[in-house]
């Protein structure tokens, strides 16, 4: 049986890939004020503004990508059973290649129904209009989890983190609550990481192997502390990771430079060879 990590996940991985966080020093997202674009009253006051807010949001993906963090996460999948539990309402995690993820605080990629929010259908490419409607009646509005709504998937969250046998913290302050509070239902035997350039300072981090890195150079830490590869079968590793770059149509490009670095230094092993070849890729 594979041993089961859960990623509790936040701004700071998709800050690399080019998203912008969630609110700057100055209490502003975009220059707008978050009391207008990211509460109820909010929407209930210019509906107009708030739409073309999330459709600009939602253009904005079309220009990022996934960094190495989010593919680094989807290649544990090969070992482990991997469940990411997101802050971010960004794509980067799907597009990174991973297969189990919760979107705590909603989808930008979706658009609900104002009466009821379980009521999604996929955002329009031209984005949500004012006198769009959902299949209710009512004017549909992004699939957002704002400020002082509920979260509907957080006890769905509390669960995965409660079975886990290893949990990663990577790139949040741990200051959004009840997203914060989630490392609490841990068990006690769970091994506990948290990746950040700037650490939280909170008294339950005490219990943390606290890796003080942003999310990509994290990550490579990570993969250290656990070992990943170190007792896996070489021709079996290799293998997988050609099926990982393969999605990509990239195996060749891969292989260029595992062979690149067993020629720099005979003396490695093959597997060693093409982790090499495949974090050079990664970059």
């Amino acid at each position: 049986m594979k041993k089961k990590i859960v990623f509790l996940t936040g701004a700071g991985i998709s800050a690399e890939s080019g998203v912008k966080t969630f609110r700057d020093h100055g209490g502003l997202w975009e220059g707008h004020d978050v009391k207008e674009v990211a509460t109820l009253d909010g929407w209930r006051k210019n509906k107009e503004l708030v739409l073309k807010f999330y459709n600009q949001r939602r253009k904005q993906l079309e220009e990022v990508k996934p960094n190495k963090a989010h593919r680094m996460i989807a290649m544990l999948e090969k070992k482990y059973d991997v469940v990411v539990v997101t802050q971010n309402v960004d794509d980067l995690h799907e597009r990174g290649g991973s297969s189990k993820i919760i979107h705590l605080h909603g989808e930008l990629k979706k658009a609900c129904s104002s009466r009821n929010k379980e009521l999604t259908v996929p955002y329009k490419a031209d984005g949500i209009q004012l006198g769009d409607k959902h299949e209710d009646g009512s004017q549909l509005r992004p699939y957002i989890v704002w400020f002082g709504e509920d979260v509907p998937l957080l006890m769905e969250a509390a669960k995965e983190v409660s079975t886990a046998d290893i949990l990663v913290i990577v790139g949040t302050s741990l200051q959004v609550y009840p997203a914060a509070s989630l490392s609490l239902y841990a068990k006690a035997e769970c091994e506990l990481y948290y990746i950040d350039p700037a650490p939280a300072e909170d008294p339950s981090l005490e219990y943390f192997k606290v890796i003080p890195k942003v999310a990509t150079e994290g990550m490579e830490d990570f993969f250290e502390e656990i070992e990943f590869l170190g007792d896996s079968d070489p021709l079996q590793t290799i293998c997988d990771l050609m099926e990982e770059a393969k999605k990509y149509g990239l195996e060749s490009e891969v292989a260029f430079y595992a062979l690149k670095a067993m020629k720099e230094d005979p003396t490695l092993e093959p597997e060693q060879a093409f982790l090499i070849g495949y974090q050079e890729w990664v970059k």
